[in-house]
């Protein structure tokens, strides 16, 4: 019997994780299913972009992994049972469940209101392709001088408000941010994001709390009425809340405690990556929600999952961060270089030489996805005993 690998998610964590896997193993000895809502590769990373009009090149599955032994199962998961080792999910043809060996949840996470008042009836998020054309759509039919607000200081609300006002310049835009603006950035780095904000003509509401959401205004804690055509919501990301409703052991928030290669410390059949996971950094500090964050533990649990089946050694490479990648709009960028644990130090890469920096880095990440098989890489052979073995560990006590 082949193992049965159930990857949940085809966003970048999944989607690499699947073709890792399939690099690794023997293909008569694993059948790889990659379960997704979608039947093409969605580049999260510049849903900004596309909210603003700008167009994204397609990226089919169905051509993706052609040939890699990948299995693509376009479904929605409705549910995980972990004890039975079953997924549920529904597709064209209706509800179904598929049985696995070993899973990787990978189902990533969406937007976060935050319980703000008026936000899921007003606000439009961009944590998501529909929710970025949506975006798309209002903004298509803004007149010139329209209020464009954008709640939110971190890197998605400092990507988004930078790129709409570049695309359209005629709309008047500001950002409310519950801190400093780039409060986080080296000097040099603040420096530079003020500066494009400046020259973009971008409003900057610091230190405020937007504590309401109407159809044509945003209100801050202190009482202040910002008007609002469009209100763009970029406070943080929720994670998917399938894996709270089973019995894996999840924080508060819903993320799956895993261990250092990945694997779910209730359930050992059961490795979780990207968004889902609860992932311990340098300095045992949780390492952030991001593509960043995400990629290097799809990696780390695609190579645990292929040494534990083969009986090889499992990977020990450290989490760490180098930089962030801030893309503000397509002519600047800011590249912050940063400790392992992500704290900002002095050194900064600013202007039209970061902005090329991180249109590199977006199109690696894609390629990589795109290319799950290309690097060269031995097929291992299942080791039978390591298989049963694996199936048959109970969660500790």
């Amino acid at each position: 019997m082949q193992h049965r690998i159930i990857v949940l998610g085809a966003g970048y964590t999944g989607a690499i994780a699947a073709g890792r896997i399939a690099r690794r193993l023997h293909r008569d000895d694993v059948a790889i299913t990659l379960v997704n809502a979608e039947s093409d590769f969605v580049e999260r990373v510049r849903m900004h972009q596309l909210a603003v009009g700008q167009d994204l090149e397609p990226r089919p599955f169905s051509e993706m992994f052609a040939g890699t032994g990948v299995e693509l199962k376009l479904a929605k998961v409705t549910g995980v049972d972990v004890d039975r080792r079953t997924v549920a999910v529904v597709d064209a043809n209706g509800a179904e469940e598929l049985e696995y060996d070993t899973l990787v949840y990978a189902l990533g996470s969406g937007w976060n209101d935050q319980g703000v008042p008026g936000t899921a009836e007003h606000a439009h998020e961009i944590a998501s392709r529909p929710g970025a054309l949506r975006l798309r759509e209002r903004l298509a039919t803004l007149g010139a001088g329209q209020p464009v607000v954008v709640v939110g200081g971190g890197l998605t609300g400092v990507e988004f408000a930078t790129e709409i006002a570049e695309a359209r310049p005629d709309l008047d835009v500001t950002l409310a941010a519950r801190g400093g603006l780039g409060d986080w950035l080296s000097p040099k780095g603040r420096r530079h994001l003020l500066k494009v904000f400046d020259k973009l003509g971008i409003t900057v509401h610091e230190h405020a709390t937007v504590t309401a959401v109407e159809a044509d205004r945003i209100t801050t804690a202190d009482g202040t009425s910002v008007p609002a055509a469009v209100t763009v919501w970029t406070t943080g990301f929720a994670v998917h809340p399938i894996a709270q409703a089973t019995t894996l052991e999840v924080t508060g928030t819903g993320q799956i405690v895993v261990d250092r290669t990945m694997r779910s410390v209730s359930h050992p059949d059961v490795y979780a990556i990207g968004d889902a996971a609860m992932v311990m950094g340098p300095g045992e500090k949780p390492l952030r929600m991001s593509c960043a964050s995400g990629v290097p533990t799809a990696w780390q649990a695609a190579d645990a999952i292929a040494a534990r089946l083969t009986g090889g050694k499992l990977p020990t490479v450290p989490l760490r961060y180098f930089n962030q990648c801030i893309s503000l709009g397509r002519r600047e960028g800011l590249i912050q270089y940063v400790t392992a644990d992500d704290r900002s130090v002095g050194a900064a890469l600013t202007g039209r030489l970061a902005a090329v920096y991180k249109e590199l880095v977006c199109k690696g990440a894609a390629w990589g996805v795109a290319n799950p098989t290309l690097m060269p890489a031995r097929r291992r052979r299942v080791v039978r005993s390591q298989a049963q073995a694996g199936s048959a560990v109970k969660a500790p006590a």
